[in-house]
């Protein structure tokens, strides 16, 4: 079968709306399309590149949190993470939350993948990290809005839990789904 060969869209135009730096820009494309049509108003926002950890124990206990998400308005189960500051590698990032969170730390590391939660209108790359062998090198110190419970899963209860529509941020039901299916042993493996 013949695919055909697709073509990237122009940017004519780009009209910034509104700008919450370092968290939030939106941004209006003027776009013309291959076949010559142009869209006035394609909406484009950007937030910052991002870590999420999926992180195991020794025994291979899964560590989640359990805390209230003021996006969703409700309290939730997702994973460690956090954004990835300017110029910080995304393995350091993801060390970096996996500590403050919730104090664990190791040194054997696989990168699962970068993904975007919306390929029409951006919203930041999500760089999937999973953590083996993690264990307690001091206590969780996030630093900022985040109070949150520590919770150690098996497989199945964290597959129970998504079914049960407890684990409802995407980046982290994708995360969860890539570990437990299995990784891609990238250059991100230290051990």
């Amino acid at each position: 079968m013949n695919a055909k060969k697709l073509q990237n869209w122009k940017i004519l135009e780009n009209r910034k709306c509104y700008e919450a730096p370092p968290w939030i820009s939106h941004s209006v494309h003027k776009v013309s399309l291959p076949d010559g049509q142009v869209i006035d108003d394609f909406n484009q926002v950007e937030i910052p590149d991002y870590a999420v950890v999926v992180a195991t124990t020794p025994g291979g206990l899964f560590i989640l949190e359990r805390q209230y998400k003021h996006g969703i308005g409700k309290v939730s189960l997702t994973l460690p993470g956090g954004t990835i500051n300017a110029g910080e590698d995304p393995l350091d990032a993801a060390k970096r939350e996996l500590l403050e969170e919730t104090g664990l730390a190791t040194e054997s590391w696989e990168h699962l993948g970068t993904y975007v939660g919306d390929a029409n209108y951006g919203c930041g790359r999500a760089y999937v990290l999973r953590a083996w062998n993690a264990v307690q090198v001091a206590h969780p110190n996030s630093g900022d809005l985040e109070e949150m419970e520590i919770v150690q899963m098996t497989k199945e209860e964290i597959l129970e839990n998504l079914v049960l529509g407890e684990i409802i941020a995407v980046a982290a039901v994708a995360a969860l789904g890539i570990a437990i299916i299995g990784g891609n042993n990238s250059p991100f493996r230290a051990a």
